[in-house]
């Protein structure tokens, strides 16, 4: 752990989350907190991570890293006792499995009477008693409660939690594209000048109990053959969670294809921001996981996806896309989404650009509620925010 001395005139802020390495989208999600908290004000921020290491190299920004998986609570509350706010989020890190773990640091915020506030989180599924009353009595005594989606709103309210919480987006939304090394995706065994479609799977778990991983195989392995042949297309799929399982399932996905010599699993490691470049480079795309498809909006791309939870559901309203949740989906409904969607891209395009640009001043809302919890007075507006990005 890295010891640094605060100013007066410097906020110390915590962050706590699914970060590691483990998930792009965890490490957009960090990327966009960090990024507005820094054009604000003068912060020294500590991340609670799983990899200490990997988020330092990830986000040099960071003044402090702590590994907190590798802690016990005794070693954690020291440095939880020398923040001015404790955030956790954002992302889906309440549900029965994970809830505890991800509590412990807000725990230890309360006992100590450091401020603490949700960041765009999503909450579910709560179905356990133990953890929907471990996370309502915890949320019910932290300062803000913001999340990110209505979906998360509502089961937070379906388990109890009786209090204000505040809609904002996801930070993601905030991400910047980051270069690609020049000639990355010749070494990935793409040709550039080829028209080119991404995947993005998911794998199933207690985040996502519903998943059968044996229909959506199929589904997806289906829906690449046709746009193969249809499109004449390459496909690409695109693991999120490189280091989980996604690399396993991007290649059970490929061993159900026809034409699985025009499909590649991205190998190379990549950051937030370089995938998010990489993402722009595609034609179309057809995806599950959250954190993919809000790359290709920020991109322009059209896309399909497959909604297995209310995150991706709520992100799809936003974006004023009907999709039927994945359980209702088969091969001819995805195909009929497919060409749809295809011959309309022109169309979804314009709307996906007029549409993103709502979303991104509501993620900078949840940076302006930590503003004013660590000032006490009104944080600048979202204009002036984005003003300060530019």
């Amino acid at each position: 752990m890295q010891q640094q001395t605060k100013t007066p005139e410097v906020y110390r802020v915590g962050i706590s989350g699914s970060y590691g390495g483990l998930n792009l989208g965890d490490e957009a999600i960090l990327q966009g907190i960090v990024a507005q908290l820094r054009r604000s004000l003068p912060v020294e921020i500590t991340v609670f991570s799983r990899d200490a290491e990997d988020t330092r190299r990830r986000h040099p920004g960071v003044a402090r890293v702590v590994p907190a998986r590798s802690l016990a609570r005794d070693a954690v509350r020291p440095e939880i006792e020398r923040l001015d706010l404790l955030i956790l989020g954002g992302g889906g890190i309440l549900f029965d499995e994970e809830a505890k773990v991800y509590l412990r640091e807000v725990d230890l915020a309360l006992e100590k009477r450091v401020p603490v506030m949700t960041y765009a989180i999503s909450a579910g599924p709560l179905k356990t008693p133990e953890a929907q009353k471990l996370v309502r009595e915890s949320l019910s005594r932290v300062d803000v409660v913001t999340v990110r989606e209505p979906g998360a709103l509502k089961v937070l309210e379906e388990i109890g939690v009786k209090r204000d919480i505040v809609v904002t987006a996801d930070p993601a939304l905030l991400l910047e594209p980051e270069p690609l090394a020049p000639g990355a995706l010749e070494r990935e065994g793409l040709d550039p000048a080829r028209r080119l479609i991404g995947m993005s799977v998911r794998e199933p778990g207690a985040a996502a109990p519903d998943i059968d991983e044996a229909v959506y195989h199929g589904l997806l392995a289906n829906a690449a053959d046709y746009m193969v042949e249809r499109f004449d297309a390459d496909v690409v799929l695109i693991p999120m969670e490189p280091k989980m399982l996604d690399v396993r399932h991007c290649h059970a996905v490929i061993a159900q294809m026809l034409r699985a010599q025009r499909a590649t699993v991205l190998k190379g490691e990549y950051s937030s921001g370089q995938m998010l470049s990489l993402v722009g480079r595609l034609a179309f795309a057809v995806g599950m996981r959250l954190h993919f498809l809000i790359f290709a909006a920020l991109q322009g791309v059209p896309f399909v996806a497959l909604p297995y939870s209310s995150k991706v559901e709520g992100f799809l309203a936003d974006m004023k896309m009907v999709v039927p949740p994945l359980h209702q989906v088969n091969a001819g409904r995805l195909l009929a989404y497919i060409d749809q969607y295809w011959d309309r891209r022109a169309a979804l395009q314009k709307s996906i650009k007029k549409l993103v640009p709502a979303l991104q001043k509501r993620a900078l809302e949840t940076n302006e509620i930590a503003v004013r919890l660590l000032t006490g007075r009104p944080a600048r507006s979202a204009a002036a925010v984005t003003e300060a990005r530019a």
